[in-house]
């Protein structure tokens, strides 16, 4: 079992920066897939990316290419979403998200899920 608690979250200026983190637990980490997910108020859940449990293989979805960057760091158990040129359309509740295989797009095929962490944006 995994658990999972992001942190880093925050009120920032369109065109800012942040960088959230997922501090996962146990000995078994750096064999599960994270990925990043996010919720807007009146939203669904969308995929923003994930990175493979050695930190070998990252996938951004859509947009996010070029503006997001995943990347962990097993030997702190954490894994790093850095976020850049945020604008108000970023404003979401972020997750992250374990599951023991490949970096899916889809959030019922992770198996544990942290708490979230609310990021907001202002104009």
């Amino acid at each position: 079992q995994v658990q999972l608690v992001e942190s880093g979250g925050g009120l920032v200026q369109a065109g800012d920066s942040l960088r959230l983190s997922c501090a996962g637990s146990g000995r078994t980490f750096s064999t599960y897939t994270i990925g990043w997910f996010r919720q807007a108020p009146g939203k669904e859940r969308e995929f923003v990316g994930g990175i493979s449990g050695n930190g070998g293989s990252t996938y951004y979805a859509g947009s996010r290419k070029g503006r997001f960057t995943i990347s962990r760091d097993n030997a702190k158990n954490t894994v790093y979403l850095q976020m850049d040129s945020l604008n108000p359309e970023d404003t979401a509740v972020y997750y992250c998200a374990a599951r023991p295989s490949a970096i899916a797009g889809v959030g019922g095929m992770y198996n544990y899920w942290g708490q979230g962490t609310q990021v907001t944006v202002s104009s």
